[in-house]
């Protein structure tokens, strides 16, 4: 067990000197193990994480599959502390637990070698009727403060997950050492300018978050957890353009089966790394503006996302500029409307296609972009004069 004290100094000296604070929410011994060889300065351990060592997903650690503290005390007690060395060890509380005397389970967690814990899994996750029907049985955010308040009477570590400035204030009251923005679940596979939009939003709710902090408790620690937040360039943009000095993830670090790769991954997120086949994104989080003329970004935009949904209001969007003006500046510049640019790319695209590769001509259109294979017959059609079929057999017979 590692004293409250002795952790806030560490992380303190890390902050001090830039270096990024990474939390690595685990579900095994072995994940734990490679994320202290990492660099990884708390390890988290979540009812989640055992969940995904169970191949699935996060959000088994907010459903009634098992008892979540139960859960924890089970894996976390036995697999992960006696393989941690350097690292302080958090136990991922769930609180609202009508069937535990909070400061006795809290008593325990220290007693079984815990540094701290943290509110998960946390009902700031519930919206709407379900989150009220539970608010009226006294299950509510206030016993997670409760918790993080005799956490701290305790001596121990609190990391406090929050959703918006309202529960920021709460935690910082009940003397949370840790304020992490929760982003909700971690997501994965949008790129792009989806992609760009949805790290925006996330940037706006955790700056709303500590601006709180910076008025209340400008020391505490600010950190950010889940989202759209994934790889070490999206952390990057994070720390570019919020006051975040940390990171906490599960996902992102133990759905990488390999022990080489949870460690890598680890040490990318430690130093923010960022890769190469992320260009564009790169580009687009440091401004298309910096890199580009508008009309040159929806270019290069369309050929590396031909494939995919495109609204060119996304692309507005992204350049900070209107949807009209965009129109009349890509209009201008390249002589026809952008649907018109985009019909015309995907379908030298598919011409390409049929000229050189012998793939099923409904497998050509969802390669280009288009999921019907009607639509996609009738623009090739009026484009070239021929069906996609006769286009292909002309090319045969040559």
């Amino acid at each position: 067990m590692f004293k409250r004290k002795d952790i806030l100094d560490t992380l303190q000296k890390e902050i001090q000197i830039n270096n990024h604070i990474i939390g690595v929410a685990v579900g095994s011994g072995l994940s734990a193990k490679y994320a202290e060889k990492g660099g990884s300065d708390i390890i988290l351990t979540l009812s989640s994480g055992k969940f995904r060592q169970m191949g699935l997903s996060s959000l088994a650690g907010f459903l009634p599959f098992v008892n979540s503290n139960e859960l924890v005390m089970e894996f976390a007690s036995r697999e992960v502390i006696p393989r941690i060395e350097h690292t302080p060890v958090i136990f991922g509380i769930n609180a609202t637990d009508p069937t535990i005397d909070l400061e006795k389970y809290i008593d325990l967690i220290r007693t079984k070698g815990f540094s701290g814990i943290n509110n998960f899994p946390t009902i700031g996750m519930f919206n709407g009727k379900f989150r009220k029907a539970l608010e009226s049985e006294d299950i509510n955010f206030d016993k997670e403060v409760e918790a993080i308040r005799i956490a701290n009477r305790r001596g121990l570590f609190t990391i406090a997950f929050v959703f918006d400035k309202e529960q920021a204030k709460k935690m910082l009251s009940a003397g949370a050492d840790v304020i992490c923005a929760h982003l909700g679940l971690t997501v994965g596979g949008e790129v792009g300018a989806k992609k760009m939009l949805s790290l925006e939003s996330a940037r706006k709710v955790s700056t709303e978050i500590f601006d709180v902090c910076d008025t209340i408790r400008p020391e505490v620690i600010k950190m950010i957890y889940g989202g759209p937040v994934k790889t070490p360039i999206d952390i990057d943009y994070m720390y570019k353009n919020t006051e975040t000095v940390g990171y906490i993830g599960g996902s992102a670090f133990e759905r990488i089966p390999f022990e080489a790769s949870i460690k890598n991954t680890t040490e990318s997120f430690k130093l923010a790394g960022i890769y190469k086949e992320d260009e564009l994104l790169i580009k687009m989080l440091d401004g298309v503006k910096k890199h580009y003329n508008y009309v040159d970004f929806v270019k290069e935009y369309v050929a590396n996302h031909y494939m995919q949904k495109i609204y060119f209001s996304d692309l507005a969007s992204v350049c900070h500029v209107s949807r009209t003006y965009l129109s009349f500046l890509f209009k201008k510049e390249v002589g026809c409307t952008f649907p018109q640019y985009l019909t015309q790319f995907r379908l030298n695209k598919a011409k390409k296609i049929l000229e050189n590769e012998d793939i099923q001509l409904n497998g050509v259109s969802n390669i280009i972009g288009y999921s019907d294979y009607s639509n996609f017959s009738k623009a090739f059609k009026k484009m070239t004069g021929l069906s996609p079929k006769k286009y292909r057999d002309l090319f045969k017979k040559i």
